[in-house]
């Protein structure tokens, strides 16, 4: 069979062929694990005609999968989330966040995203956050008045807040795929979440005065009752200077960090009441589940990208582009535009896998006028970014699902047109970064 193939296909082409593959029996869906095992595995068969091989890949794939240091965040954070989301956190974020700025036009919409951002600082995942707030924030904004478009829209939208705001789990994946450094990529995804936050506001800001009967006012709250409300985000703010701040300070390496984020949460939400003995088996249970599917599947990547490897795509694709001189900003506007493409059919962790090896050699070679030991990192923030479009637009925007699922009176057309704006908003932010990489490493330059 290698043979009959080898006459009509180089190793190259074979590589190439599977993408596509890859992508039909994606989009019949089966699941990603499966696609990239199987894909994988018989790449590596047509290429080296050897069967021992694949023997011999899977035993060391696993046993460097599965004992792999880093990989431990991932359970830390996940478990950190599920804490988070049980103990109360974000209700007492949007209850403060609404006393500072619910009287502005749109400030309840603004305070959603205000709280989605905090929520995503102790979070790290984008659905348990859209999720949370959508069970605080929703039925406030529905009692107030606002419509069905702009209250689940923005809702939608300030769920991606929890993987753009370190820590993010997306950010631990792309920092294992792509072998950069896990501390400079939080502090590099900082500003660029930050940026995202405000740009969301702005975009509400505008949204209420293009259509003024999509929000509502509220009256002004006392500042002694605004100050009283910050109260009971105190613990919020606490687990994160202890865990993002002794990441950037050297104190704690990243899976310290976690471990310290999961105690300080567990600790709140039962002093809140949020978390009982059969909630933390649940959490248990359920950071297990989604840790040992993020497990298999950067299994099945690595066999899918050692096929690549073998057959010598990113390589030669470097080598191309490198050697036709073309210009390094069109190959960057091209990688990004197709994320946006893959955004509408896959989620943002099956475009990172399948993409991220390919890509990750071809640019770290390319000069954008920056030290080549910051591209990857630098690249790593405009995918994610890129990624967490995907979770806004249709047909597969996850977060649009989760959020429309909690109104029994939003079509899930209307809320496909309320979360627009915010990915108009997204793709506006993402042009900025890239036209100025020094907002996203300045932080990484003064603290490394």
């Amino acid at each position: 069979m290698p043979d009959f193939v080898s006459q009509y296909l180089s190793d190259f082409q074979i590589g190439l062929v599977s993408f596509p593959i890859l992508l039909v029996l994606i989009a019949l869906r089966i699941p990603l694990t499966a696609v990239m095992f199987i894909v994988g595995l018989t790449g590596t068969y047509l290429v080296t005609g050897n069967m021992r091989m694949l023997d011999s890949q899977l035993k060391s794939f696993a046993f460097g999968t599965f004992t792999n240091y880093s990989l431990s965040v991932i359970p830390l954070f996940l478990l950190m989330s599920e804490f988070a989301s049980r103990g109360g956190m974000s209700q007492s974020l949007f209850r403060a966040a609404e006393a500072w700025m619910g009287h502005k036009k749109g400030g309840l919409a603004m305070a959603a995203i205000g709280a989605s951002a905090g929520f995503g600082a102790i979070c790290g995942s984008s659905l348990a956050t859209a999720s949370s707030m959508g069970k605080v924030a929703l039925p406030e904004l529905q009692r107030a008045g606002y419509s069905g478009a702009l209250s689940t829209g923005v809702l939608a939208a300030g769920g991606t807040l929890g993987i753009l705001i370190p820590p993010s789990i997306v950010l631990v994946i792309y920092a294992i795929l792509a072998e950069e450094n896990i501390e400079k990529l939080f502090t590099a995804a900082f500003v660029p979440g930050l940026l995202a936050m405000f740009g969301y506001m702005l975009t509400v800001g505008i949204y209420t005065r293009m259509f003024p009967d999509a929000a509502t006012d509220r009256p002004r709250i006392p500042y002694a009752e605004r100050i009283r409300s910050l109260v009971p985000v105190w613990p919020v703010l606490l687990i994160f200077i202890l865990v993002i701040g002794g990441i950037y300070t050297g104190v704690f390496s990243p899976t310290a960090a976690a471990a310290v984020g999961v105690a300080g949460t567990a600790i709140v939400a039962v002093s809140n009441g949020g978390l009982s003995w059969s909630g933390t088996k649940q959490s248990l249970l359920s950071a297990g589940q989604t840790s040992a599917m993020i497990f298999f599947i950067i299994l099945a990547a690595g066999v899918y990208n050692s096929f690549l490897s073998s057959a010598q795509v990113p390589q030669t694709l470097a080598t191309y582009f490198l050697d036709t001189s073309v210009n390094p900003w069109l190959i960057l506007t091209g990688m990004l535009l197709l994320y946006l493409v893959l955004g509408t059919v896959m989620d943002s962790l099956a475009m990172i896998f399948l993409t991220v090896p390919i890509f990750v050699p071809i640019v770290t070679q390319l000069d954008f006028g920056i030290p080549p030991a910051e591209i990857g990192i630098w690249f790593g923030i405009l995918v994610l970014m890129s990624a967490e479009i995907g979770l806004i637009t249709p047909p597969v925007g996850l977060n649009l699902f989760v959020i429309n699922a909690m109104s029994d009176n939003v079509g899930i057309g209307e809320t496909y047109r309320g979360a627009l704006p915010f990915v108009i908003s997204d793709i506006i932010r993402i042009a900025i970064l890239v036209t100025f990489p020094a907002i996203t490493m300045g932080l990484v330059r003064l603290l490394f």
